[in-house]
């Protein structure tokens, strides 16, 4: 086997991670009305495997669903396709072998209107950007530093993308099926023959409005220059704690992206951190935040953060 395909085949397997039905079920409740008379799609879930297509079968009529259609990717093969209505259940093999991005896939995808499912981590740039430009309402799964890749977090600087309500910090559970398993270096939980992995800084996201995003934080602590220093290279001052946010304070702030899961476009204005750079040496960022040699105070680099503004 060639290394370029040592390499995809590595990826594949990295990307075989099974949602729990518990945590489907706390995210999924924030958007129920939202699904009346919808099309759905799940376009990377086996219907005997995935939880997602379990949580719609077992609640398609109280959903008031229109249609759940489910594929999913078989290297080097012509999977089913199922396609569940009020009336019938149908299944018959694909054309194609399933992957999100062949013609086939995008014509089911053209006709949905909600794609619920847990993409290839691996592929989540390529698949976000498919969901936006077919301008699909979506709730899919992902890691915390996607928002720090160029291409998402303009999406969610511009309003097209948010977090979900239920996952603001720790780790999730996923099964992995037993044949990726490599024993000798699996540090996961095996129950009942199955093999189970907690994955650090999984969260929701998704293009579909709920309350929690327009709760605002409430901020107690008050503006000092000594606890608010800014940046040796952007007009902004460090906050080290979402907690910490000054409350009398209006100019840009760069803060954790783990800000992102109590953001509310009501309270905050994401800006673009080239926008504040006053060190003519300091690059061009093109994902807009404030990362890596740049972001330094007195010289010590700071973790990625996020450049914003009250309102």
């Amino acid at each position: 086997m060639s290394n370029k395909n040592l390499h995809e085949a590595k990826k594949a397997k990295n990307n075989e991670f099974y949602t729990q039905l518990p945590d489907i079920e706390k995210e999924l409740k924030h958007y129920r009305q939202h699904f009346k008379d919808k099309i759905v799609y799940c376009n990377c879930d086996h219907p005997n495997k995935s939880n997602f297509v379990k949580y719609f079968e077992d609640n398609f009529d109280e959903l008031e669903l229109k249609k759940l259609i489910v594929t999913y990717f078989s290297e080097g093969k012509q999977p089913n396709k199922t396609i569940i209505t009020s009336r019938s259940i149908t299944i018959t093999q694909q054309k194609q072998n399933g992957d999100f991005r062949s013609p086939e896939s995008i014509e089911l995808l053209k006709e949905s209107d909600i794609v619920v499912t847990n993409p290839p981590f691996s592929l989540f740039r390529e698949y976000v950007a498919q969901l936006i430009e077919y301008d699909k309402k979506f709730v899919i799964i992902g890691n915390l530093n996607a928002i720090t890749y160029k291409e998402m977090f303009k999406l969610i600087k511009s309003g097209k993308m948010w977090l979900g309500p239920s996952i603001y910090s720790g780790d999730r559970e996923f099964e992995i099926p037993a044949y990726i398993v490599d024993k000798g270096k699996f540090t996961g939980e095996i129950r009942e023959g199955k093999y189970y992995q907690r994955v650090m800084g999984i969260r929701w996201y998704t293009n579909i409005d709920h309350y929690k995003r327009h709760e605002v934080i409430t901020l107690f602590r008050e503006y000092n220059d000594n606890d608010y220093p800014k940046y040796d290279n952007y007009d902004a001052i460090n906050i080290d704690k979402v907690k910490n946010i000054p409350i009398n304070y209006k100019g840009p702030m760069g803060v954790p992206i783990s800000f992102m899961d109590k953001y509310s476009p009501d309270q905050f204005e994401i800006l673009d951190a080239n926008n504040f750079i006053i060190n003519d040496k300091t690059p061009i960022k093109l994902h807009g935040l404030i990362k890596d040699k740049d972001g330094t105070i007195n010289g010590k680099p700071k973790y990625v953060r996020v450049l914003v503004r009250r309102r």
